[in-house]
Parts: structure tokens; C-alpha cells; sequence
């Protein structure tokens, strides 16, 4: 990260308020999603601002195969008094909206792949890769509305578990679910919101790239950008995507001309703002746990 800063200068940390709109976007999506459940406004727009980096930070800086921010995402929105199984709901249906915006996202990168890159086998591959996953997002919704995915879940578990205490928060989730996946007018804004949010990060590939003296064009920038968050949400098992984000770039990077170490640098400039907006969010969620921790001890005392 510090070699990234040294060869694209301090111009780098604008990443960091530039991310700041990836954040505003994904927190009044969120905020649409839970006006039914929370007409008081208990968790407003900032509250979910912060949730949210909160959420992106344990994704990427922490070892949790990239949920781990989402469990959080609930427990954090339960603070406010929220009922836990609408809330889980719409972090439910926000992650499926993100799956099928990354899918958009993806098929615009690969078809400025074919029109800026003459096709061949490996190219030919790579499509038909993509095309073979596409049924898995829209099954996984379907079942989500149709299937009571958790009932059917419990039921299987409730032998092992032998009791039948999560039977009534399962119902209760799959109802939420399919009235949350009902309201059409409002997934789509969200998407839009989200496919806003996600464009966010060509910029950053364009702007790292021009400080390093290696300018693209926006389509070059696109193709990098799409086909790395592809890659990284392939690979969501590896923690922060080690590796994954590093290799897909210096692969991509070599089809534009751009060398390993240039590509390298952009992914440490990326890490550089991860770090840089994931700091804080985790210490002031741990301060606050901290807090809710010493209170009943207090009380108590």
C-alpha cells in the first residue's frame, strides 16, 4: 500500500470521500426497504450510513467469507428497536439485489471485452461460464418467494436440534421475505441505486490509473473493474479476497498493456481506501459494543 501511494502520489486518498457515495446509495436503498417496518424512523438515514460501513468494513477487513458483515448489519439495526425478522429479511433481499446488480454489472464488462478485444477460446470460455450461472440467482429468488426456504430448513433441522424453538421465527421470516420480494417498484429502485453504487468503482480503477501515468479509457476501466468483483464475489470464501483481486487484475491488466506491477498497484491503492474507511466504522462499532457491554454491569453495580 505504501509503494501503491508513492507511485500514484497522494492524489489516492480521494478514494476515500469518493466512497463515501457507494455508502449514501446502498443506505437510502436500505432505508426504502425498511419504511414499512419502521415508520417512526428509528433507524434514519445516517444511523444507516454508518451500518452499512460498518457492514463493508467487516466484509472486507475481516476474516468472515463476506456475510459475517450482514449477521452484523441485523444485530446493529436491532439496537434500534427493530423486529429481527423483517430486518434480516431486507438484508436478505438487499444481498439477492446486489447478486443480480453484480450480474448486470458483469455482462456489461464482458461485452466491452469482445467489442475492444478480438474474441478467443479463453474469452469464449469466460462467457460461457457466465451465461451457464445465470439461473442460479433467479432460482434462489423464486424459492425465496415461493419455496419457505427457512420452514422447510427448520423442519430438516429440528431432528438434530430436537426441539421446536425456531419453528415460529422461520414462518415468520419466509412471510417477511415474500412480502419484501412483492414490492417490484421498489426493488427496482434499489437496483438502480445499487448498479449507481457499483459504477462507483470504475471511476476509482480510471483515477488510479491515470495517477499512475498509465491512463484508459472508461471501458477499459469498466472491464477491470466488473470482471474483478465478479472474480471476488466467485471467491467470497477467501477472506477480503487475498489474491483474488490481485490475480484477476494483473490478468485483465496484461490483455490492455498494463504491467503486473501497475495492475498490482491498483489493487493495494483499492485496499489502501478499504483500510482507510474501514477503520473507523470497526472501532467506533467495537467502542459502542464495549458500551453495551459495561452497561448492565453498571446498573447491576
Amino acid at each position: 500500500m505504501v509503494q501503491a501511494l508513492a507511485l500514484g502520489g497522494w492524489g489516492l486518498v480521494w478514494l476515500t470521500p469518493w466512497r463515501l457515495l457507494y455508502f449514501a446509495l446502498y443506505a437510502v436503498g436500505w432505508e426504502s426497504l425498511l419504511k414499512p417496518y419502521d415508520p417512526q424512523r428509528r433507524a434514519g438515514f445516517g444511523y444507516l450510513f454508518w451500518v452499512t460501513s460498518v457492514r463493508e468494513a467487516i466484509d472486507r477487513l475481516l476474516p468472515v467469507a463476506s456475510v459475517g458483515g450482514s449477521v452484523a448489519g441485523v444485530r446493529l439495526l436491532r439496537w434500534r428497536d427493530l423486529p429481527a425478522a423483517p430486518v434480516a429479511a431486507t438484508v436478505i433481499v438487499e444481498i439477492l439485489l446486489t447478486v443480480a446488480v453484480l450480474y448486470v454489472f458483469t455482462a456489461l464488462g464482458l461485452l466491452l471485452l469482445f467489442d475492444l478485444h478480438d474474441a478467443n477460446p479463453q474469452l469464449h470460455r469466460l462467457l460461457i461460464g457466465f451465461v451457464l450461472s445465470l439461473p442460479a440467482p433467479a432460482i434462489f429468488a423464486l424459492l425465496l418467494r415461493y419455496g419457505s426456504v427457512f420452514s422447510r430448513l427448520q423442519k430438516v433441522l429440528q431432528p438434530l436440534v430436537g426441539k421446536d424453538l425456531l419453528a415460529e421465527g422461520a414462518a415468520t421470516l419466509d412471510q417477511e421475505l415474500r412480502a419484501t420480494l412483492s414490492r417490484h417498484a421498489t426493488l427496482l429502485g434499489i437496483g438502480v441505486l445499487q448498479l449507481i453504487a457499483v459504477l462507483s468503482g470504475v471511476m476509482e480503477v480510471w483515477f488510479v490509473l491515470r495517477l499512475c501515468g498509465h491512463p484508459v479509457s472508461i471501458g477499459v476501466a469498466l472491464i477491470l473493474e466488473s470482471l474483478t468483483q465478479a472474480m471476488r464475489h466467485v471467491a467470497f470464501m477467501v477472506p477480503a479476497g487475498l489474491g483474488v483481486q490481485e490475480a484477476t487484475l494483473m490478468l485483465l491488466g496484461q490483455v490492455f498493456g498494463i504491467s503486473g506491477e501497475l495492475a498490482l498497484a491498483v489493487s493495494m491503492a483499492k485496499r489502501l481506501r478499504e483500510v482507510m474507511c474501514g477503520l473507523p466504522p470497526l472501532l467506533s462499532w467495537q467502542w459502542l459494543e464495549t458500551r453495551r457491554l459495561k452497561l448492565p454491569a453498571r446498573r447491576s453495580a
